[in-house]
């Protein structure tokens, strides 16, 4: 995967599946690529990602699979064959359970890309220490994004506030960049955030947009803002 530029994804959060097929027709792929979660997964399925991919765009289904090697590889093998763009799972669920479902990948000759998730963006602070006592933080994230590198993964995603701490480390993968607001404050439930311009500055390959779209007054002028607030930076 190469990436010369910082690219955008449109999150659809949205809590219908009608809404998100209203949000995606007035997109009119302003640009190509778009997530969805597991709400909207478990409300379509598979007829659903179908859908999208036959509108021409550039499906990211986020999972964040983590499970034991050949839950996870199982899971991988349909989810090859639906024409998505990419797919999560999670790096904490080690070694080789990312590097079997590359190989479950593979094995079906999907260009499918996989990214290893490494810490959430809402998890920081007393709240990582809770779960990880005793773990630093930084140290386990760069451990992460280490592991998804050998075992063949093609991107990681993390907060933009990592991207300075993985510069030189784990180069082969593309940085997957969530945590996205027009200005750092947030009071939401995620804390390590960044605005677009900071996190392609810091080298992020794709950035993940949500709330700043699905919340705007114009929701496609919004994304065409973003794009040229990023289109600049090398």
């Amino acid at each position: 995967m190469e990436n010369n530029k910082c690219e955008l994804i449109a999150a659809v959060d949205l809590p219908t599946l009608d809404a998100a097929r209203e949000f995606l027709e007035k997109l009119d792929k302003a640009t190509p690529y778009v997530k969805i979660g597991p709400r909207l997964y478990a409300m379509g399925g598979a007829a659903f990602i179908s859908e999208i991919v036959k509108k021409g765009y550039s499906l990211f289904l986020d999972l964040k699979l983590h499970d034991i090697p050949n839950t996870v590889a199982s899971a991988v093998e349909p989810l090859s064959e639906m024409g998505l763009w990419a797919l999560t799972i999670h790096t904490s669920g080690g070694h080789e359970m990312m590097s079997r479902s590359v190989a479950m990948r593979d094995k079906r000759g999907s260009r499918m890309n996989l990214f290893g998730i490494t810490v959430l963006t809402s998890l920081g602070g007393d709240l990582w220490s809770e779960v990880h006592p005793g773990s630093d933080l930084n140290r386990s994230l760069e451990a992460r994004a280490l592991a998804a590198e050998r075992a063949g993964l093609d991107g990681i995603v993390c907060s933009p506030l990592d991207l300075s701490l993985l510069r030189g480390k784990a180069e082969k993968l593309a940085r997957v960049v969530p945590g996205i607001r027009r200005t750092r404050a947030s009071t939401e439930d995620q804390t390590r955030v960044a605005t677009a311009k900071e996190a392609a500055e810091a080298g992020a390959s794709y950035i993940v947009v949500g709330r700043p779209i699905l919340e705007a007054a114009d929701p496609i002028s919004e994304v065409r803002s973003i794009l040229k607030e990023i289109s600049g930076v090398q």
